[in-house]
């Protein structure tokens, strides 16, 4: 019985889907992201291309991660102790999924094309988002392990 309350907790401590979604958004944006750039035998049209693509899965994949940092937050009873970080990450994700990528994804079609678009700061206002996505990921991730050991039981009671 103590071994499902324990799985019990593990499932709703909102800790793994922040692991989980941190690595997958790590992995794109600070690793495969700048390779792709740095690949000499990649034209850069084809790069800004690719990356169009793998950002606007990232993106869909971060939404479906958003949602079960939302359940897990809210299984695990420690809605009230979250909701600022929460908060933060759904900002981050609408901002980045309505305003941001689709911004990014015009500009590097206009690049793919021939063109050259104005300047803007719409990447590092993406870059920096992400990043404290990131931040907050771990924060939020880190604060539930310390607050899932706390809630548990004594191993010998």
């Amino acid at each position: 019985m103590a071994s499902l309350k324990a799985l019990g907790r593990a499932v709703t401590n909102p800790a793994w889907p922040c692991f989980v979604w941190f690595g997958m958004t790590a992995s794109i944006s600070l690793l495969e992201s700048p390779a792709r750039f740095s690949a000499e035998t990649l034209p850069r049209a084809a790069a800004l291309d690719l990356g169009r693509i793998v950002f606007s899965l990232l993106n869909k994949a971060e939404l479906i991660a958003l949602v079960l940092v939302l359940i897990t937050v809210r299984l695990s009873g420690q809605s009230r102790r979250y909701w600022a970080e929460c908060a933060l990450l759904a900002l981050i994700v609408i901002a980045q999924s309505v305003w941001l990528l689709p911004e990014l994804s015009a500009r590097s079609l206009q690049i793919v094309v021939g063109g050259v678009p104005g300047p803007s700061f719409v990447h590092a206002a993406y870059a920096s988002l992400e990043l404290l996505k990131l931040a907050l990921l771990l924060v939020l991730g880190f604060r539930s392990l310390s607050a899932g050991q706390m809630l548990q039981t004594k191993p010998y009671e």
